[in-house]
């Protein structure tokens, strides 16, 4: 095994169950972190990718420190030092040094070891000890103490999550304002609906970004309400929720200690054993995502076809231009933004596919394949967030409207039929559909001419006010 070590680099001898091995001197990881390194090289996305699962990892082994050491089990020393040393991780430094890949085997004990090495080597390094020193701190013994992998990664995935998603929100919350605040500056704006991709009735600009704006706001509540199934976690279980080598006090002292320090909420699991191998939360979550994602995807889409054009297309507005279109046709401009907010939603999705199919397969007391879990959410929140981002400030604030094209349109419409049907009835409004249609003359043209309504009572019944609200009587 080289681990990445070259001939002449220094390297510390350290050992494990399967033997011997080369750790960089200066690595603050250590043989298992190694191992998993050379075995896992898979998606290129290590744990330092999210800095929120690093920190989350910190709190949740600074939370069992202080129960360990509450209970008499871990020495103030010992837990002063790995205190330190989780701080020091939860204020961003030494990030690097947590590079497993987010996909591995073992149901993330890969990320423990690797959380577990990084913060032994760091408190020894507090307490004036060589890195791999581990008689004096041991990153099982000391750092790891009443825990396993399988109640400290999926309790730190769920903080991990937790973290994220404020700043996804946020996100989700500015793009919706930036859909109302243009809602406002097109509620002049008359246009025609469509369904089926055919004329439809008028309505206004400022109608159908109202309505983006009204779908983007109904997940604002929901997403901050999936997520507090998050917030039960099965520490205290260790291996399969019976809690062996934990004290019996351990889980509802480290699970009060991780509340206090990450400022969440976190409650310890009634069922730690059902806890240990359910992932019905982060489906759930991932699911939540995945219905974002798609609404995103649906408005980027109705924006690519409204600004279809410039002009042999509906050409209602305009998308702020980003880059040239094409290396070959001068002048053309593509919708690159919402090009791009779709395919995040694609990869979102894939990735709630993922979720399932990773949550379904889970067997007994453990679910082997959570790292992909933790992987697929933390990457969509990321994701979704970046993309949110970009589609506000790159594509929607600057979206104007083509406002004599829009009323044109709808003048020349047989959709504006649909006004008049009430006064003329169904078959008038039909065959004047037909005709119109037949003879590319406009709607309200025929029947003015066919003397069916005055001149006055038309210009009223297609004010535009009268048109996009429910005023026939």
């Amino acid at each position: 095994m080289n681990n990445g070590v070259k001939p002449n680099f220094q390297t510390r001898t350290e050992k494990d169950l399967l033997g011997e091995a080369s750790v960089p001197v200066d690595a603050l990881y250590g043989i298992q972190t190694c191992r998993a390194i050379e075995n896992f090289k898979l998606s290129g996305v290590p744990i330092s990718h999210f800095p929120e699962m690093i920190i989350a990892l910190a709190t949740v082994k600074q939370a069992c420190a202080a129960a360990n050491n509450q209970l008499g089990l871990l020495s103030s020393e010992k837990f002063n030092a790995i205190k330190t040393a989780c701080e020091q991780l939860q204020q961003g430094q030494h990030h690097d040094s947590f590079q497993v890949d987010m996909i591995q085997g073992g149901a993330g004990t890969s990320t423990n070891m690797n959380a577990n090495e990084v913060i032994a080597n760091l408190a020894l390094q507090n307490l004036g000890y060589a890195l791999g020193d581990y008689q004096h701190l041991h990153p099982n013994d000391d750092v790891n103490m009443s825990q396993s992998t399988n109640d400290v990664y999926p309790s730190a995935v769920r903080l991990a999550i937790l973290l994220s998603h404020g700043a996804l929100v946020d996100s989700l919350k500015s793009l919706r304002d930036a859909m109302a605040v243009k809602a406002a500056e097109f509620s002049d704006v008359i246009k025609m609906g469509r369904t089926q991709l055919q004329d439809a009735v008028p309505m206004s600009l400022g109608q159908e970004f109202r309505s983006f704006a009204t779908t983007l706001n109904e997940d604002v509540d929901r997403i901050a309400h999936l997520s507090e199934l998050l917030t039960e976690v099965n520490l205290g279980g260790t291996a399969i929720g019976t809690g062996i080598n934990a004290h019996h006090q351990f889980g509802e002292i480290a699970v009060q200690a991780l509340s206090e320090l990450s400022g969440l909420p976190m409650v310890l699991a009634g069922d730690l054993i059902e806890a240990s191998s359910d992932m019905g939360a982060f489906v759930l979550f991932s699911s939540m995502l995945k219905r974002l994602a798609i609404k995103l995807s649906k408005i980027a889409n109705d924006l690519r076809l409204l600004s279809m054009g410039p002009r042999a297309g509906l050409g209602e507005i305009n998308l702020p231009a980003q880059q040239p279109g094409s290396s070959i046709m001068p002048g053309k401009i593509n919708p690159v933004i919402p090009e791009a907010v779709s395919q995040v939603a694609y990869k979102i999705i894939g990735h709630d596919l993922a979720v399932t199919m990773a949550a379904e397969a889970g067997q007994l007391q453990l679910n082997a394949m959570e790292p992909l879990i933790a992987y697929s959410v933390l990457d969509s929140i990321v994701l979704l967030t970046r993309a949110m981002h970009m589609f506000e400030h790159k594509c929607i604030t600057g979206i104007t409207a083509n406002i004599e094209h829009c009323r044109a349109q709808v003048d020349n419409s047989i959709g504006i039929i649909t006004a008049v049907n009430p006064y003329i009835g169904y078959e008038n409004a039909s065959r004047i559909a037909k005709l119109a249609l037949s003879s590319g003359r406009a709607v309200l043209d025929i029947v003015l001419e066919e003397g069916l309504l005055s001149e006055e009572k038309l210009i009223a019944i297609t004010n535009p006010k009268n048109l996009i609200t429910p005023t026939f009587s």
